[in-house]
């Protein structure tokens, strides 16, 4: 199978909510209204609760609590809104996939990691919009959780990287792509934007695609999360490259925070995500 195949057979625990494809067509009508987006979230309770436990977190870092949908999305936007719902089919993943083919605590904390260091790193780059690169980090392995459904033999494979082969070059090697690859794929067949799956298609060769901040930042960022998931076999000396970090005009101190902050909220950021319960924020 090549990566396109990988994405065609997700099955009901990966599939987009009609939600989703329903605000996007929204997002796509001028005529459209606040309380028409505010109805299709509403419908369903548990998305809402999850959406405003978002809304809420670190993720988003905004002032005062947000407690209705519609006041999210005066707020904040519904292009933001529409991300948020995103990282809630990663939610929904993560509360429902069980696998033995790879190892899903260390899955989904670079998952989260990757996001929330993108996001730190992007602002540090003066890149706008940095909540899409919070989204792109949390999905862009999301095609591993395919591959260890539908292959887990070539997962577990795959779960055997080193210092000596990194894990994009062994998936390489056993499937001919990344699970990248198959993510940005996916991602396609859900009509994501094209600003999110950019960097999630090309990140791996950012050495060679200069142009592209987006695409650098991630890179860095899912570097940083290797490091954090196995900080006895890997080192930033080995993972990031020095090039690239100039050329964003990021520091070593840059990379150090944003490895702190993807830290400290990690575990905060997978509570909400393995919660189907809203707990109001405190003012």
């Amino acid at each position: 199978m090549n990566a396109h195949d990988y994405a065609l057979r997700a099955n009901g625990s990966f599939a987009l909510p009609d939600a989703c494809f329903k605000v996007k067509a929204l997002m796509d009508d001028e005529n459209s209204a606040i309380a028409d987006f505010a109805d299709v979230i509403s419908i369903d309770p548990s998305m809402t609760s999850r959406l405003l436990q978002i809304a809420n977190s670190a993720i988003y870092s905004f002032p005062g609590e947000i407690s209705t949908i519609s006041r999210a999305i005066t707020i904040i936007g519904t292009q933001s809104i529409y991300n948020m719902m995103l990282v809630d089919v990663a939610a929904s993943a993560f509360k429902h996939f069980s696998n033995q083919a790879i190892d899903l605590k260390r899955y989904w904390r670079m998952s989260v990691f990757t996001g929330l260091a993108a996001k730190n790193l992007a602002i540090k780059a003066n890149i706008k919009d940095i909540e899409r690169l919070f989204v792109a980090g949390l999905l862009q392995n999301f095609g591993e959780l395919l591959v260890a459904k539908i292959t887990p033999e070539i997962a577990q494979q795959c779960e055997k990287y080193s210092p000596e082969q990194l894990p994009w070059d062994l998936q390489q090697q056993e499937l001919g792509f990344t699970y990248t690859d198959i993510s940005a794929e996916l991602l396609s067949i859900w009509q994501i934007p094209e600003k999110i799956i950019l960097p999630i298609r090309h990140y791996n060769q950012a050495k060679t695609i200069q142009i592209n901040k987006d695409i650098k930042v991630l890179y860095l960022a899912s570097r940083l999360a290797l490091v954090d998931s196995h900080p006895d076999e890997f080192s930033y000396d080995q993972a990031v490259d020095e090039q690239l970090c100039n050329s964003l005009n990021i520091s070593t101190d840059d990379l150090n925070e944003a490895a702190e902050f993807a830290s400290a909220e990690a575990q905060n950021i997978l509570s909400i995500m393995n919660s189907g319960l809203y707990s109001k924020k405190k003012a």
